[in-house]
This record gives C-alpha cells, structure tokens and sequence, in this order.
C-alpha cells in the first residue's frame, strides 16, 4: 500500500486538498496561489524525494497567512498519518544546507513531541507577495500537526530568497532522512517502546 496519506481541509478561510507518498521520487503538483510558496513546496519535495499533491485555495484577498498555516497543518497532518506507528525508521535526521551565501542547519527528531526552535533573521518582509515571517508559522503549523521536533537554524546569510530555499530544502533532506526505513530497526525506535 506504501506510506502515503491524503489530508481535506475545508474551513471558512481555506480549502485544501493534499496527498503525501513518503517513498516517492520528488515529483509534485502544486498550487497554493502564492507562487513563492509554491518554488518552496516543490523544492522541499524535490529535496525530500517525496510525492506531494496539493491544491489550495484561501482568503488571499485578507492575506496569505490563513493559507500558508493551514497549509502547514495539513502537510504535518499527512506526514503523521503517512508513518503510522512509526515502526521501522530512523527518527532523527539533521542537514547543514547552502544555498550561495546562506547556511541553515535543520534537525529533526519524530519524537511524537512538538517542538519549533527557530533561529532564522530574514532581512526583507516581503519575497514578491510571500511574508516572510509566514514561513516559522507554517513550520510551526507542521510541527504541531505531525508531532516532531524541529530545529531551524540560520548561520549565514544575506538574501532571504536564499535564506528561506535553504530551509525548506534542508526540511525536505532532514525528513527524508529521519524518514527512512532502517532495516537494523526492529520495531519503534525508542527504548519506550512508543513515540
């Protein structure tokens, strides 16, 4: 059946509709109406080597904030489901990611403990009509919904293109990683027993 997940979302302010294959190949289709978020979706998916089908609509005309956090939500939703008793998998996964002259570290542990540490300082508030400060609300949307710990870390960087690319593409490596199946795993990778 493969670890896959499909999530509807159907509130005042959005309608979204997302399927989730964590074995994929990084192939996606994706349109949340805010192009930005869209190149970053795609590059975490890319990155993450999963399969992502999304569609949203929102309340852009107030802004873009609704939509991207509930598109967080779903997306950790989706991952939570797609793993099911977590059997099997690595847990942890962690990337130093460059992007030019930025430098983001991301490290996750699917602990089933929600957690955000973000340290990232992005110098412009707006990337065409993306907000800037919307991409810690959607990390931390996800991380709410799907139950992982997650460290966002910025040690270099200028451009905030670059600097929010890098942590959505090192989002995708350290999931992918933390994802994985490691036949040495037997069972639930915790000396409790449960995540």
């Amino acid at each position: 059946m493969g670890r896959r997940a499909e999530i509807k979302r159907d509130t005042k302010e959005t309608k979204i509709e997302l399927q989730l294959e964590l074995d994929g190949s990084g192939k996606s289709t994706i349109d949340t109406k805010i192009p930005f978020l869209d190149h970053m979706l795609e590059l975490f998916t890319k990155h993450g080597l999963f399969d992502l089908e999304l569609s949203a609509e929102g309340d852009l005309e107030i802004d873009s904030h609704h939509t991207v956090e509930d598109i967080g939500i779903c997306l950790g939703q989706a991952l939570s489901k797609a793993l099911d008793e977590k059997k099997g998998i690595r847990r942890y996964g962690d990337v130093f990611m460059p992007m030019d002259e930025s430098l983001i570290l991301v490290a996750i542990d699917i602990s089933g403990r929600s957690y955000l540490a973000y340290d990232v300082d992005l110098p412009i508030e707006l990337i065409g009509t993306y907000d800037t400060s919307l991409t810690s609300e959607f990390l931390q949307a996800f991380v709410n919904n799907c139950g992982v710990t997650l460290h966002v870390k910025m040690f270099k960087g200028t451009n905030a293109h670059h600097i929010v690319e890098a942590v959505f593409k090192g989002l995708g490596r350290a999931l992918d990683i933390a994802t994985s199946l490691d036949e040495r795993v037997s069972g639930i990778p915790s000396t409790k027993g449960s995540l």
